[in-house]
C-alpha cells in the first residue's frame, strides 16, 4: 500500500513539476486571466458577480476549467445557466473549496470528498495514475497566486441534485 501511495504521489508531482512555483503578484483572477484559456470561466465568473469574491483574500483553491472544457458542455446547459443567475453561481462555487490546497494535499483527501463553497463535496481521486476530481482529470496542479492556487481541470463538473 505504502508503495502505491508513493507511485500516486509521484505521478501527482510529475503532473505538477513544471507549475509549483512561488506565490505571484495576481490574485486568481488575474492569473486565470492572464493564462489564456480561461476565457469562458473569467466570463462565467463576472456574469454570476463572483470576480470579486475571487479576488479577495481567500486562500481559495479553483478547479479551473479550461475553455475547451466549457465547449464540451451543451449550448443548451450553458443557455439555461446564462438565464439563472443562481444555478450558475452554484456551478461555479463548486469548483472552489475554501483553503490553498495544494496536489500534495489533494493526495491526502483521494478517495474522499472535498468540500466545496457550493456546500457539497466533490469526490477526488487517482485513476491509472491521473489525479480527478469527480469526473474531471486535473491536468495542471499548483499555479500559485497570491490569494490561493488554480489546479487546472478538462471537464466542467457539476453539483449533485440536491
Amino acid at each position: 500500500m505504502r508503495k502505491l501511495s508513493m507511485l500516486v504521489a509521484g505521478a501527482m508531482l510529475a503532473v505538477a513539476a513544471p507549475s509549483i512555483a512561488q506565490a505571484q503578484d495576481k490574485d486568481i483572477v488575474e492569473t486565470a486571466v492572464a493564462a489564456g484559456s480561461f476565457k469562458t470561466l473569467a466570463k462565467l465568473l463576472t456574469d454570476a458577480g463572483l470576480i470579486e469574491t475571487l479576488k479577495g483574500p481567500g486562500p481559495f483553491t479553483v478547479f479551473a476549467p479550461t475553455d475547451e472544457a466549457f465547449a464540451k458542455v451543451p449550448a443548451a446547459t450553458l443557455a439555461a445557466l446564462g438565464k439563472d443567475k443562481a444555478a450558475l453561481k452554484n456551478v461555479l462555487l463548486y469548483h472552489v473549496v475554501a483553503g490553498k490546497v495544494m496536489a500534495a494535499d489533494a493526495l491526502k483527501l483521494a478517495g474522499k470528498g472535498a468540500k466545496t463553497v457550493e456546500g457539497q463535496e466533490a469526490k477526488i481521486t487517482v485513476m491509472g495514475g491521473v489525479p480527478m476530481i469527480n469526473q474531471a482529470h486535473i491536468v495542471k496542479t499548483d499555479i500559485v497566486a497570491k490569494n490561493g492556487v488554480i489546479h487546472v481541470i478538462d471537464a466542467v463538473i457539476l453539483p449533485p441534485a440536491k
